[in-house]
């Protein structure tokens, strides 16, 4: 298991090699922005699917929309752009709106996150497989198998490390810009051409008119092209030194590439007059009408699926490393918090994977019914990140802080706006599951905080008296099932840490009590030997009775120890063969501690087999 484990994961690194595995701002670019990037895929579709529906007349209004969402863009690059060196250890927006607006509202924004980087992956996923089903139609049906298995392959490729995933994202992520950028070259070229396109003539006829609702309606389902943009913050320390700068540089590029990709393909669409066919996507129609349908067209195709396949890698960059935070504040639990063999955050990759497989499923593989579940949690995450940035700035004051707080403060206006226009018009298609989910997860961290702080209280030193006196040698009882040498050797290591040693056998069958008594008088090492007759054929119950009255005979103050020789079998598989009597055993007295409020000890002694 551990080989196979290394083969695909590869072999543990030394906690010395974590400068080495952080990113230079190329593998950055590639390892954060996929999901910035590749959103034209999905965003432009439910625009698309958003107007078509007007006719004609409602697709005129794709442009228009398209640059309120760029503008938002430019807002929300340049209002991050200012948090980078305020918080450079990351958490983005769940560390701005902890330290700045109190924990509940950073408790809000990290719950709105972490549910947007798990819709983000499934989203991306399904987008990036409708995309080469638009190219092979066979893939339709087979949608769930194959995002699944994209996706166990993204998983493993990130368990791997984070330089290898940035490496590996690169390709992809560099093919993707290439062939999209020099289709909108050749399409704006196509432009002095050719004509534009008469959407009167392309476009299906009205089934709705054009109204403020449908408007408002595709802008919502659009604003999903913006999620993503605040992962780099979430993921400083992964770039190399210096850090801050690095992450600066690459939001910009990530911002500036990702205006040209949307505003491009929706003004060409529109110029154009392009509609989709059935069972396929806009950004397939289009490019079947830049590029034709030769090798160019399946290229584009091939490009779109692997940049929205790795989109799901903002995910995995994201979701591990806010879960790490959250766990150092105890808002998680503890096993988020550390680093995996490969130097990444392997148990929160392992949950995020898990979550979006789920989310695939249930979903059928269907983005545009994951979609309407998208973009509150992003922009709810924004609005509170860029208003704890305005708090932060009236605090801190310093140089220029008029000018921050103001940028900072059309941030969290424009964001809010459009989180209101979100939630309204997505309620009813599925945003209300991620509102109410959104309380619940903060009412889960801070019950987490709570059982640690509360152990915590428990295990402090604060109060014990400075003299601690040694207990006397414990009342030691061991259960037994029979006599063999797993058996002795418990005796043995009873006998050599107290006198007082007694072992215990339930009897079930009058015949075998026998032999176990004569077996014992040869083996027992005069340890008494004391038989318990269970008519009913139980065994926990009478052995728990025993202890009790066992410690009530002695009244010494002391609970009676509990020495469970075990033995291991060789195999995983050697288990399901043997009766787990010492677990089940085990388990009852831990469960009779939380029942009765008395602590007994517990010793286990394990015997391993050879074969």
């Amino acid at each position: 298991m551990h080989t196979l484990r290394e083969f695909l994961t590869g072999p543990p690194l030394p906690t010395r090699d974590i400068a080495t595995e952080r990113l230079n701002k190329i593998r950055a670019l590639a390892a954060f922005s996929p999901d910035a990037l590749s959103s034209i895929a999905y965003a432009n579709q439910e625009i698309y699917l958003g107007l078509v529906v007007a006719g004609a007349a409602g697709l005129v209004f794709s442009w228009p929309i398209a640059l309120t969402i760029v503008g938002l863009l430019a807002i929300l690059t340049l209002s991050y752009s200012q948090t980078i060196p305020t918080y450079p250890s990351g958490g983005g927006s769940y560390t701005v709106a902890h330290e700045n607006l109190g924990s509940i509202l950073g408790l809000i924004a990290a719950a709105a996150l972490l549910i947007d980087y798990v819709l983000t992956a499934a989203v991306s996923l399904t987008a990036g497989v409708a995309a080469i089903a638009s190219a092979f139609p066979l893939v339709w049906d087979h949608r769930v198998a194959v995002s699944l298995v994209i996706l166990l392959v993204i998983t493993l490729i990130n368990l791997r490390g984070v330089r290898e995933s940035g490496t590996m994202m690169a390709i992809p992520v560099y093919l993707f810009l290439g062939c999209y950028l020099v289709m909108i070259a050749y399409g704006l070229y196509s432009t002095r051409v050719e004509g534009p396109g008469d959407l009167t003539a392309t476009a299906p006829s009205a089934l709705v008119p054009v109204s403020l609702v449908l408007i408002l309606h595709t802008f919502a389902s659009g604003c999903t092209a913006l999620t993503g943009v605040e992962a780099i913050s979430n993921g400083i320390p992964a770039f190399k030194p210096p850090s801050t700068r690095n992450a600066q540089k690459t939001l910009i590029i990530m911002a500036v590439l990702m205006g040209i990709l949307f505003a491009g393909t929706i003004g060409l669409t529109q110029y154009f007059a392009v509609i989709a066919g059935t069972n396929e996507t806009i950004l397939s129609a289009l490019t079947r009408r830049i590029l034709g349908t030769g090798p160019l067209y399946y290229l584009v195709q091939i490009a779109t699926l692997l940049i929205l396949s790795v989109a799901a890698n903002t995910s995995f960059n994201g979701f591990p490393r806010l879960a790490s935070v959250l766990a150092k504040d105890r808002y998680l639990p503890n096993q988020f918090v550390h680093l995996g063999d490969r130097l990444v955050f392997s148990n929160g990759i392992m949950i995020l994977s898990l979550l979006t497989g789920l989310l695939i499923v249930v979903f059928r593989a269907d983005s545009h019914a994951l979609v309407p579940l998208f973009a509150v949690g992003a922009f709810l995450a924004f609005t509170l990140s860029q208003a704890g940035m305005v708090a932060h700035w009236f605090r801190e004051r310093g140089r220029h802080w008029q000018l921050k707080a103001f940028i900072n403060g059309l941030g969290a206006t424009t964001t809010l706006v459009a989180l209101l226009i979100i939630a309204v018009n997505k309620f009813r298609d599925g945003a209300w599951m991620v509102i109410i989910l959104i309380p619940l997860l903060v009412i889960v961290f801070q019950k987490i905080k709570l059982h640690y702080n509360e152990v915590a209280n428990e295990l402090t030193l604060s109060g014990l008296p400075p003299s601690l006196k040694s207990p006397p040698d414990p009342r030691i009882v061991i259960p037994i099932s029979g006599v063999h040498r797993g058996v002795i050797n418990a005796v043995l290591y009873a006998r050599s840490i107290s006198y007082r040693v007694t072992a215990v056998y339930v009897e079930t069958d009058p015949e075998l009590t026998e032999k176990v008594r004569k077996t014992w008088d040869v083996w027992g090492l005069d340890v008494p030997l004391i038989v318990i007759p269970s008519p009913y054929r139980s065994l926990i119950g009478p052995l728990l009775d025993f202890l009790d009255e066992t410690d009530r005979e002695h009244n010494d103050g002391e609970r009676a120890t509990v020495l469970l020789p075990e033995f291991v079998p060789v195999s995983w598989w050697h288990h399901l063969l043997h009766n787990q009597t010492a677990t089940l055993l085990r388990l009852a007295l831990l469960y009779n501690r939380r029942k009765f409020g008395y602590t007994r000890a517990i010793i286990e002694v394990p015997f391993h087999l050879r074969k």
